[in-house]
């Protein structure tokens, strides 16, 4: 399976703030999306960082009171990984696993065209199993009716 099966399955939209936007606009669109992340983005395509709840939630100690006034910038991450859509999923998996990732945007000729998270991975592994369990369940049950040559 392929980032692009994520994708076809997950709305299109990819939420984007700017860089100067302040932790307070982050949160609200933070929670009117009710995502975890948002890419930071200057116009909407290009990737400069990421920012999660968790980058919020560890700015919150360092800077208190402050916190709802800084920009996105000051916490977000800058060394950002990212994937391709023609990427298999499993390898996306493992390096959100060895890297503690919850978020990977997904570019395309160095476009923004989505972002993956840990839960979408798992939904579509999730899926892969049961699928497999359904066939082989399948040919279990037809092996048990099928007289066999011995």
């Amino acid at each position: 399976m392929k980032v692009a099966n994520i994708l076809a399955v997950k709305r299109s939209a990819v939420v984007t703030v700017k860089p100067s936007d302040t932790i307070a606009a982050l949160s609200q669109r933070l929670r009117e999306n009710r995502i975890g992340a948002a890419i930071v983005s200057s116009n909407g395509e290009t990737v400069e960082g990421v920012i999660s709840e968790r980058d919020v939630a560890y700015g919150l100690s360092v800077h208190k009171g402050e916190l709802h006034a800084l920009p996105v910038a000051a916490l977000m991450t800058k060394a950002v990984i990212t994937c391709s859509p023609d990427d298999s999923v499993a390898k996306v998996a493992s390096t959100m696993l060895a890297r503690n990732i919850r978020h990977i945007p997904v570019e395309e000729d160095d476009r923004l065209v989505g972002m993956v998270s840990i839960r979408d991975v798992l939904n579509l592994r999730v899926d892969e199993l049961q699928r497999e369990t359904s066939q082989l369940r399948a040919l279990a049950i037809q092996a048990d009716r099928e007289p066999q040559d011995r």
